[in-house]
C-alpha cells in the first residue's frame, strides 16, 4: 500500500501532533521550519512524543525553509496565524498545479491562503489539538480533541478531503464536514475563554470555574457575530456552543459549564498555548492576528464586542510585560461585563 507524502510546515504544537501520528502510519513527512534549532533536534533524535504514559521518537525529514528543495503536494500549514501570508508566499511558487494546503491552525486563515494560491488548491479545516512544543524536537500531547476537514465555502466533500481525513485518522477521529465555518466560528467564542484564562497564571479550568460570567460574556459576544452571519455553530469535544450563545437557558448553561471544565480537567495540559506563549516563551501571541476577522466581521455587521477588545488589549500588555499576569484582570474583565448589564 502506497501511503500519500505530506511537508508539514510548522513543526510546533499542532504541526508536530500530527507529523509524529503520520510517520508512524507509515506516511513519508518532511517537517519544514523557521527554528533550527528544532530542525537539527528531529535530524539527530527524530521528533519526540511525550505522553502522560511515555514517551517515543520517530525519524522525520526536518528541513528549513532555505534547505528545502522539491515541489510540494499535499500541505499541512501549522504556523502561528501571524506568519499565515509569509508562509503562503513562500508555498505558492512551489505548490504543484494539483496540490493542496491545509491550515491546521487557529483562527481564520484560508482567506489568505486562497488570495495567494487559488481557493481550488485551499482546503478548510478545524483543529482542537492540546499540544505544546516544550523543547528543540520535542512535542507534549496535551490530550484527545477534534479535527475537522472539508472544502471552503461549505462546498460539497471531495475525495481529496475524504483522502485526507483518512490519513489524518492516523491521529485519531479525524472527520470531514461541509460546514467547517461553524466550527471555526465555535471554537473562536471557546477560544476567547481559553484567551482570557491566559491574563492569570492559573488552570484554565479553575479560572473558568471563578469567573462564569465573564467567560460566557465573551462567548456571547463572538457568537452575537456569528449570528448576524447566518453561521450554524458546531459543537466539538465538550464544548456545546448554543449553550454559551446568548439568551441561552441558565440551567442548560450551567451543566454546559461544568460539563467543559470537567473535560478540561482530563487533559494533561491544563494551560492554554497563549499562556505558554507569554508565560514561558515570552513571545507575542497569534490571538490578536486570527481574532482579527471576528473584530472586522463585528464592525461590519454592526454587532458590539466590547469585552472582546478589552481582552486582546490586555494580551498585548501582557506581551510586553508577561510578568503582570494577574487574576485581577480577569476580574477587570468582569467589571467591564457588569456595566454592560
Amino acid at each position: 500500500m502506497t501511503h500519500a507524502a505530506y511537508a508539514v510546515l510548522g513543526g510546533g504544537a499542532i504541526g508536530g501532533t500530527l507529523a509524529y501520528h503520520l510517520v508512524r502510519a507509515g506516511h513519508p513527512v518532511t517537517v519544514i521550519d523557521a527554528d533550527a534549532e528544532h530542525v537539527a533536534a528531529i535530524q539527530e533524535h527524530g521528533l519526540r512524543l511525550d505522553r502522560p504514559g511515555g514517551s517515543d521518537a520517530v525519524p522525520v525529514h526536518a528541513t528549513t525553509p532555505e534547505g528545502f528543495t522539491g515541489p510540494l503536494d499535499r500541505v499541512l500549514l501549522a504556523v502561528k496565524a501571524q506568519a499565515t501570508a509569509a508562509a503562503a508566499d513562500w508555498i505558492a511558487p512551489r505548490l504543484a498545479a494539483d496540490g493542496y494546503v491545509v491550515s491546521v491552525q487557529n483562527g481564520f486563515n484560508e482567506p489568505v491562503l486562497a488570495e495567494r494560491i487559488g481557493w481550488p488548491r485551499t482546503v478548510a479545516a478545524f483543529v482542537n489539538i492540546f499540544a505544546d512544543r516544550t523543547a528543540p524536537g520535542v512535542i507534549a500531547d496535551g490530550g484527545a480533541g477534534a479535527l475537522v476537514v472539508g472544502e471552503p465555502g461549505g462546498g460539497p466533500v471531495s475525495e481529496r478531503v475524504r483522502e485526507l481525513a483518512r490519513d489524518l485518522n492516523a491521529w485519531g477521529p479525524a472527520r470531514v464536514s461541509d460546514n467547517v465555518e461553524g466550527f471555526l466560528w465555535a471554537k473562536a467564542g471557546f477560544g476567547a475563554m481559553l484567551a482570557a484564562t491566559a491574563l492569570a497564571d492559573d488552570a484554565m479550568a479553575d479560572l473558568i470555574d471563578r469567573h462564569p460570567a465573564t467567560m460566557c460574556a465573551l462567548t456571547e459576544e463572538v457568537f452575537d457575530v456569528a449570528e448576524a452571519l447566518d453561521v450554524r455553530l458546531e459543537p466539538f469535544d465538550a464544548f456545546a456552543p448554543n449553550a454559551f450563545a446568548r439568551g441561552a437557558d441558565p440551567a442548560e448553561r450551567a451543566a454546559a459549564i461544568a460539563g467543559l471544565t470537567g473535560w478540561l480537567r482530563t487533559q494533561p495540559k491544563n494551560r492554554s498555548g497563549i499562556w505558554r506563549d507569554l508565560a514561558v516563551r515570552r513571545r507575542a501571541v497569534e490571538v490578536t492576528t486570527h481574532y482579527a476577522t471576528v473584530l472586522e466581521e463585528a464592525d461590519r455587521v454592526g454587532v458590539g464586542v466590547p469585552v472582546l477588545r478589552a481582552l486582546l488589549d490586555m494580551l498585548r500588555e501582557l506581551e510586553a510585560d508577561p510578568d503582570s499576569m494577574s487574576e485581577h484582570r480577569i476580574a477587570e474583565l468582569g467589571g467591564l461585563v457588569r456595566s454592560q448589564a
